[in-house]
């Protein structure tokens, strides 16, 4: 089975619905991104890659299309960092493992890590100092979820219809909310809602938040960007999922939705739905 990539782009382009390779773990996969309703081009990237149960989500930053370039070298960092590192027992891993995390989670936060760097050298060699990129990346091995993220960009389960969180926003807002500067009565006239504390790119080094959560019978992990979430609440984001069976039509009602709600950005999601085969009897 092929990886399904869906790159920035001034129209929308579709991943299709894809089952695990035979033999593998028993998730469905589907991804669209958007370039919205106000945008003239789209600085997200999305990568669903079903042989390495994985799925991310990048929104660029930069101006002058340097956004675009960006989140793409981290879409195509991280997919190459799984085809050819974690694919080969031998070789050598560009920054060391954190022994704080197993094996799995640390397959993605050296990719994120390897990502960065790439960024900052391409940053300088095609003179577009500042660019940056949010990532936010799922990876499903047995049966738990590890995602780990840069940005505002989202992680979610959605579970018996409830979307619950599992990032937290690198923004700052949440920095300010969480060091009792702001009250939650004043987050509506917050003038700086899109200021975020941390991004690929900003610096040599990054610093990568992770999640990892047991995964249940039916259980969607949901990644995607503000975009999405900046036009739509969580409970709308839940209703329309949990209302289709279809990955690929969820993903067309998500971005149909956040573009009626106004697509003042542009609008990325990845879908995987964990369907484990129920035992022999």
């Amino acid at each position: 089975m092929e990886t399904l990539t869906a790159l920035g782009s001034n129209g929308i382009r579709t991943v299709e619905p894809a089952r695990s390779p035979g033999g593998c773990m028993p998730f469905e996969y589907a991804g669209l991104t958007d370039v919205g309703r106000k945008r003239e081009h789209n600085e997200d990237s999305l990568l669903v890659a079903p042989d390495h149960h994985l799925m991310v989500v990048a929104d660029g930053m930069g101006g002058h299309l340097a956004g675009e370039v960006a989140s793409n070298i981290a879409v195509n960092t991280i997919e190459w960092f799984f085809k050819s590192i974690v694919a080969d027992p031998e070789a050598t891993w560009p920054f060391r493992m954190d022994r704080r995390y197993d094996e799995h989670a640390n397959q993605l936060t050296v990719s994120i890590h390897l990502a960065n760097s790439r960024i900052r050298e391409a940053a300088l060699e095609e003179n577009k100092r500042g660019m940056g990129t949010t990532v936010v990346a799922a990876l499903m091995a047995d049966n738990k979820a590890y995602v780990a993220w840069v940005g505002d960009s989202r992680g979610y389960v959605l579970r018996q219809g409830k979307l619950e969180p599992l990032t937290v926003d690198h923004s700052l807002q949440n920095e300010l909310l969480r060091t009792g500067r702001i009250r939650p009565q004043d987050l509506a006239n917050f003038q700086h809602k899109n200021v975020i504390t941390r991004a690929l790119g900003m610096g040599d080094k990054v610093d990568i938040d992770l999640q990892q959560i047991d995964l249940q019978p039916d259980d969607i992990i949901v990644v995607c960007c503000d975009g999405l979430t900046g036009m739509l609440e969580d409970e709308r984001i839940a209703e329309i999922i949990a209302a289709e069976t279809d990955l690929k039509v969820a993903c067309q009602k998500l971005i149909e939705a956040a573009n009626m709600a106004g697509g003042t950005d542009n609008i990325t999601v990845g879908l995987a739905r964990y369907k484990p085969e129920a035992p022999a009897a």
